[in-house]
C-alpha cells in the first residue's frame, strides 16, 4: 500500500501550506516478518501510517459525537467507541458524582448510568491512562492517546451538569463531517433488471409444491425477481408469510424470523434474477391457510426511476 510521490500535505510539522516534492518514505503500510521456518508458518507483523491515508477519507474520525439521555433514574451514556471495564466504570462513577452535586436533591446513589457503545460511529476502544501505559490490546487500540478517557469524561460532564441543573446547552460542538460522498465503494452498484419477455417481476417461477404441509416442514416458492440492492426496505421486508384470518391475509412471519428464508440468485447466461423464500414451518405456528408473499423493487438502467412490485405464491395449508 503506497502513498503519491509528490503533494502529500504535511499536517502542520512543516510550514502550514507546504507539500511533499518527492519520495522519502512512500509506503504506509508494511509487513515485517518477525519469524519463519522451513515447514513452518510465517509471522508477520502488519503497521499502517493512519495518518498519511487522508487522501479521500480519514482512517480514523476527528469530530466523534457522543449523547446522554436519561429515562427516570436510568441515565444512557451513548459513546462511539469500546470501553474497558474499568475506563466505563470510571465514566460512569464521574457521571453519577456530577448529577449528584448539581442536581440540588433530585439525583441520588439509587440512579443508574449505564453505556451504550458503538453509537453513531466507531473509533475503536478507550482505556485508562494506567492501561495504555500496559499497551495491550485495548491499549494500543485507544486511538487518541492515554488521556482519551479523560476527554470522554470532560465533555460528558458538560450535558451532565446541564441535565441536573435543568438549563439548555446553548454552545454546540462541531458536528461529524458528512463523508458519504467520498466513500469508496468496493461493490459495483446494480446496472438494471429486466424479466423475462412476457413476464412481470413478482410473477412464479416455481409455485408451491403441495398443498398441506405439516409443521416442521419447509414450504419454498420461487418469484421472478430484480437485485435487491436498489432499495434496502429498511423498516419494511422482502419475504412475508401471510395467514388468512377472516377473509384478511395477516402478516405472521417476516424476514426478520429465523425461520424464513430470503434467497436472491442471478443467472448469469440470462441475467435474469430470481428470488426463493423458504418457511421452515415452526412447531408452534398456528394451523390454518398460509400464503408466501415477496416484495421487491428494480430499475430498468442505473439512471431509471426505481420501481416496486410484489408477488404472492398460491394458497397452503398448514396442520
Amino acid at each position: 500500500m503506497t502513498g503519491p510521490a509528490v503533494g502529500v500535505n504535511m499536517m502542520g510539522y512543516a510550514n502550514m501550506d507546504q507539500t511533499t516534492a518527492g519520495i522519502h518514505f512512500r509506503l504506509r503500510a508494511r509487513a515485517f516478518i518477525v519469524a519463519e521456518s522451513s515447514q513452518g508458518p510465517r509471522f508477520a507483523f502488519v503497521n499502517l501510517d493512519a495518518g498519511m491515508a487522508s487522501q479521500l477519507v480519514t482512517i480514523k474520525p476527528a469530530i466523534l459525537p457522543i449523547q446522554m439521555l436519561r429515562l427516570g433514574k436510568l441515565i444512557i451514556l451513548s459513546v462511539p467507541g469500546e470501553f474497558t471495564t474499568m475506563a466505563g466504570r470510571r465514566l460512569r462513577e464521574t457521571i453519577k458524582e456530577t448529577l449528584i452535586s448539581n442536581g440540588n436533591g433530585e439525583f441520588d446513589d439509587n440512579i443508574e448510568a449505564v453505556i451504550a457503545g458503538l453509537t453513531n460511529t466507531y473509533s475503536q476502544y478507550v482505556s485508562t491512562f494506567e492501561e495504555c501505559k500496559q499497551q495491550r490490546y485495548e491499549a494500543a487500540s485507544t486511538l487518541y492517546g492515554p488521556y482519551t478517557l479523560s476527554a470522554y469524561m470532560q465533555e460528558f460532564n458538560k450535558p451532565a451538569k446541564a441535565m441536573a441543573k435543568g438549563e439548555k446547552i446553548i454552545t454546540k460542538g462541531p458536528s461529524p463531517p458528512d463523508l458519504s460522498s467520498v466513500q469508496l465503494k468496493l461493490v459495483l452498484d446494480p446496472f438494471g433488471d429486466s424479466p423475462p419477455p412476457g413476464v412481470n417481476f413478482g410473477n412464479m417461477k416455481q409455485d408451491i409444491i403441495g398443498g398441506t404441509f405439516r409443521k416442521g416442514g419447509t414450504a419454498s416458492a420461487t418469484f421472478w425477481s430484480a437485485n435487491p440492492r436498489y432499495d434496502l426496505l429498511t423498516g419494511g421486508t422482502f419475504a412475508v408469510v401471510e395467514l388468512l384470518q377472516q377473509k384478511r391475509w395477516v402478516p405472521v412471519y417476516d424476514d426478520d424470523d429465523f425461520s424464513l428464508y430470503f434467497k436472491w440468485s442471478l443467472d448469469n447466461n440470462s441475467l435474469y434474477s430470481t428470488t426463493t423464500i423458504e418457511w421452515e414451518i415452526p412447531k408452534e405456528a398456528s394451523s390454518g391457510v398460509y400464503r408466501l408473499r415477496h416484495f421487491g423493487s428494480a430499475r430498468k438502467t442505473q439512471d431509471s426511476p426505481i420501481n416496486y412490485f410484489t408477488g404472492a405464491s398460491t394458497t397452503f395449508t398448514v396442520s
